[in-house]
């Protein structure tokens, strides 16, 4: 049993920590998109 509750814990953590890096990759795209547009003006 407690086999089974440490592997879905393992589990919740690592889906967290992929959307957390997921959303880390969209801002950064945002940031880098938004600092592009300044250099070509």
């Amino acid at each position: 049993m407690k086999k089974i509750l440490l592997l879905a814990a393992a589990a919740a953590g690592v889906l967290v920590a992929r959307k957390k890096a997921s959303e880390g990759r969209a801002e950064q795209a945002l940031w880098a998109e938004a600092t592009d547009s300044l250099k070509r003006s």
